[in-house]
């Protein structure tokens, strides 16, 4: 009863700010092709976002160690937040500044939450390691209806209501608010190793140059990735002329994503006994 009641606690922080980001992706390149922007424009803003989230990925844990990794998912919250409400602006460079700050707070999205939980589940509540995994596999259960939601959501508010593309990133801002206001308050704060980002990073690279396999594997992942933000780019030109739903579109995405993960997770450990590479 203490581990679901820890795991409840996690669960109501972390998923409000994940739904929060599936929020943010069915119409954003429709709401800046909106703004009147040119496609190489839209290129630039997106890239914007690409590279604030990789520089500042680099050195985000370092940052949540030394920061706090309660305040880190706060921070996070209220990042994403000010990159909605900006989304409101037509100013170009008030949509860059939109695209940094949420490459920032994605960032930390993806580090801090889980670097938080692990530390309570380990350090402060002594529970067994073995139980982590269960955590984490009602997150990607949870996650993938929260996208699957997120794209019908977004198409509701945006064309059923006529609140226009910038509704999803507005509706975003309360559960962003739900998330930083629930961590803050119902939170402990643990920190990690205060470690110099130069070593951090050097440590990092050692890694890579001794293990050929996990060199491999990262660039297997980063190729993986970089088609991933390619298509992240091109599905919108390309469905918005034959008149798709764009929000039903992104849940047919997040379905099938959510489908081949059931399956592989079947194959691995069903009768098939199928191995990764």
């Amino acid at each position: 009863p203490a581990f679901r009641a820890f795991q409840r606690q996690f669960l109501l922080g972390y998923l409000p700010a994940l739904a929060a980001d599936w929020l943010q992706g069915p119409l954003l390149f429709q709401l800046l092709q909106s703004r009147g922007f040119l496609r190489s424009q839209i290129a630039a803003l997106y890239s914007c976002g690409f590279a604030s989230n990789v520089a500042f990925g680099l050195v985000s844990g370092v940052f949540v160690d030394r920061l706090g990794r309660k305040k880190s998912c706060v921070l996070s919250s209220g990042l994403c937040s000010v990159s909605c409400l900006l989304l409101l602006s037509q100013d170009f460079l008030a949509l860059a500044a939109a695209r940094l700050l949420v490459g920032l707070g994605t960032s930390l999205l993806f580090s801090a939450f889980e670097s938080w939980y692990i530390h309570e589940h380990l350090e402060r509540h002594d529970f067994p390691a073995e139980w982590i995994p269960d955590t984490f596999s009602r997150v990607a259960l949870w996650n993938s209806g929260l996208a699957v939601a997120a794209g019908l959501l977004a198409e509701l508010v945006a064309e059923g209501l006529a609140l226009g593309p910038v509704a999803p990133f507005l509706l975003a801002v309360p559960f962003l608010a739900l998330s930083g206001i629930f961590a803050g308050k119902n939170w402990d704060e643990n920190y990690g190793k205060s470690r110099p980002c130069g070593k951090a990073c050097g440590e990092g690279l050692r890694g890579l140059a001794s293990d050929p396999r996990a060199l491999l594997l990262g660039l297997v992942q980063a190729l993986v990735e970089s088609i991933l933000l390619i298509f992240a780019f091109l599905w919108t030109p390309v469905l918005e002329p034959h008149g798709i739903p764009l929000g039903i579109a992104f849940s047919g995405f997040t379905a099938a994503g959510a489908a081949g993960s059931a399956l592989f997770r079947r194959g691995v450990t069903g009768k098939l006994r199928l191995q990764p590479l």
